[in-house]
């Protein structure tokens, strides 16, 4: 509806054409779906490619998140690591130096 073309809105809604459904067509299946002009098929196309091309920016942005937050957790474990190594390395030398006493 927001490309002027609200014609073709009760054929896509009676085969049930969803968001999902809208990325996979093409020339060919619009064309099926009624959309006989050959202009409205290609502002259809291009929005289509636009939308796509949005979509798989937003994918790699979240994937280089996931990777961010993952690497993260990785230096906090590390740090905790450590971080108890040295509890135990002082545990140890203060028993130890106990026994020694």
């Amino acid at each position: 509806m927001s490309l002027n073309l609200e014609q073709y809105v009760s054929e896509f809604s009676a085969q049930n054409i969803n968001g999902e459904h809208l990325l996979q067509l093409d020339g060919s299946k619009l064309k099926a779906l009624g959309m006989t002009s050959s202009q409205d098929r290609a502002v259809i196309k291009k929005k289509l490619k636009e939308m796509k091309a949005s979509l798989e920016k937003a994918r790699k942005a979240q994937e280089k998140m996931e990777k961010q937050r993952e690497k993260l957790r990785k230096k906090e474990q590390e740090q905790l690591q450590r971080r108890s190594k040295k509890t135990d390395k002082c545990s140890s030398d203060a028993t130890e130096g106990t026994n020694e006493q």
